[in-house]
This record gives structure tokens, C-alpha cells and sequence, in this order.
């Protein structure tokens, strides 16, 4: 048996240690072209490498052509990073053997209400926020907006999108909304899977007035009159009513139909029973066998 495979052992990836290389010895599998170099991800690293060191320190294994060269499997933007700041080591994790894919497949990247909790912890521990925005290649007052980002949004609301890739500008919206809308808001961006500011503004759109925070204040959208916002108001209600009925009858219907279709796939696999009905009930016959066709 495959000793990857053995159920009864766990193999260890990685050396204990991290290990010191020279830069010039790390053989880099895929080039970095002038555009990588010049994006906003790139200037963070840089930025970020500058300010506080590597974090996360980059993965390789030994060339087995030439035990003096490493292969860079991941960190291909750290290690040029170190190389325009005028490094020569790194400290390295040094793989047992070349698998690429998982560092490149298994990215967990954080939410803005993460990265907001990341932020306000630092501040707590008082580090300076000049540190942290030069750190992060951002400036302090858009530092303050992150670490501010929940403020006026109700813990539930929170709870909801604390792991969804929502844009900062997606808050500014739910901030305009009562507690109970925010948590509605919520759900509503998470059944959708749509985490658009346009989703969002048309949320805020058909929200009645009563549930906006400044409810003697009439909503403005750009572009719709009073009269638009609240047709939409009704529509979007409507809409909210049709979801709700949907969800409470889903799985049961979603049984149901898969049962049916189990049935359905006997009958017509049952050759007596496909020529009666191909020839007394070809309607019936040919929608049972689209039926039976589609994908569960």
C-alpha cells in the first residue's frame, strides 16, 4: 500500500524546521511578468515585507537533478518581493516532496469583517496605526474605516457575514438600516450568494421607510423617483414573501422529487411497461423520459 494512503499513519510533510536558503539557489517554476510586478497586491507584499518581515514564509523542496537548488512550489511573489528590497536569505518550509497544487487550491482568504478584527486587535495592543497602514500599503484614514467597519451594525447582521467576501461599501448600506433590516439584509445577500453594492442598494431601495435609521429623512436614490421607490418597496416585499414560502417547503419538495424520479426510472427501464405506454401514452412517455434524463 501506498504510504500516503495508510490509514493507520499520518506522513509529515514538511522538515521540523524552517531553513535558511540563499535566494539565488531557489529555482522559481513560473515567471512574474511586469503587470504582477506593478498591481496593488504586489505593492502590499512589498510594503508589508518592508515593514513587519515575512509572515508567511514560502515553501520549497530540493531539486533532485542538484541537492544545492531548491524548487519555489509556493511564494513566487514573496521571494521577488525580497529580491527588490535587497535580500539575499529566506527562511524557507522545506517540502518532502514537489505537490504544487494544494498551496495554490486551498487559499483562505480573509473577509472584511475578519481583516476588521485583525486591525482592531492590533490597535487594542497598541500598535501604532501608522505601523499598520504602512504595513498594509494603505493610509491611516482608511485604516480607521476598516478597524470601524461593524460599528452600527448589530452583532446578529455581524454574525451572518463574517465570513463572506463582502465589499466595505456593502456596511455603509446595512449602517443605514434598523437592527431587524440588517439581519434581513443578511440573510438576503446569503441566499442569493450576491454580495454586489448593487445587490445591496436595491436592498436599501425597497426598504420601507420605517425600517431605515433616519426614517423622517426621505430615501434618494439616483435615478428613481419617489413613486419607482416605492413600487419597489412592494415588489421587493413580494419577493421576500415567495423566497420564504419556497424555503419552508424545499427539501420536502426536493425528496419528493427524487423518489418520483427513482420511480419513474423503473418504469422506463422496464421494457413491458416503455412500449405500453410509448404506445397508448406517447406524451406521457417522452416527459417521463426527460424526466428521468435530467440530473438529480
Amino acid at each position: 500500500m501506498n504510504r500516503y494512503f495508510n490509514p493507520g499513519e499520518i506522513v509529515q510533510a514538511f522538515s521540523s524546521d524552517a531553513v535558511l536558503i540563499d535566494i539565488a539557489a531557489i529555482l522559481p517554476v513560473r515567471a512574474i511578468g511586469k503587470a504582477v510586478k506593478s498591481s496593488r497586491k504586489y505593492e502590499q507584499i512589498v510594503c508589508s515585507i518592508r515593514e513587519i518581515g515575512m509572515v508567511e514564509p514560502p515553501v520549497v523542496c530540493r531539486d533532485k537533478q542538484a541537492t544545492d537548488r531548491f524548487l519555489l512550489l509556493d511564494g513566487h511573489l514573496r521571494i521577488e518581493a525580497l529580491k527588490d528590497l535587497g535580500e539575499t536569505q529566506v527562511e524557507c518550509l522545506l517540502s518532502n516532496d514537489d505537490e504544487a497544487f494544494t498551496y495554490n487550491k486551498r487559499i483562505s482568504r480573509l473577509s472584511a469583517i475578519q481583516e476588521q478584527r485583525m486591525i482592531a486587535k492590533a490597535i487594542e495592543r497598541h500598535v501604532p496605526k501608522e505601523k499598520i497602514a504602512r504595513a498594509l500599503s494603505i493610509n491611516v484614514r482608511s485604516l480607521v474605516r476598516k478597524a470601524t467597519l461593524v460599528e452600527g451594525i448589530c452583532e446578529e447582521a455581524v454574525a451572518l457575514l463574517k465570513d463572506k467576501m463582502c465589499p466595505m461599501a456593502v456596511f455603509d448600506v446595512l449602517r443605514k438600516m434598523i437592527p431587524i433590516r440588517q439581519i434581513e439584509m443578511a440573510e438576503l445577500l446569503i441566499n442569493a450568494n450576491n454580495y454586489s453594492v448593487g445587490y445591496a442598494s436595491a436592498i436599501l431601495a425597497g426598504t420601507p421607510q420605517a425600517q431605515l435609521v433616519n426614517s423622517t429623512t426621505p430615501k434618494r436614490i439616483k435615478g428613481m423617483t419617489a413613486e419607482a421607490l416605492s413600487r419597489m418597496e412592494g415588489e421587493l416585499s413580494r419577493l421576500q414573501q415567495a423566497i420564504t414560502s419556497i424555503q419552508d417547503t424545499y427539501g420536502q419538495d426536493h425528496l419528493h422529487l427524487t423518489v418520483l424520479r427513482g420511480y419513474l426510472a423503473k418504469l422506463v427501464d422496464n421494457t413491458k411497461v416503455a412500449k405500453y405506454l410509448e404506445r397508448r401514452h406517447p406524451e406521457f412517455f417522452s416527459e417521463f423520459r426527460n424526466i428521468v434524463e435530467t440530473t438529480a
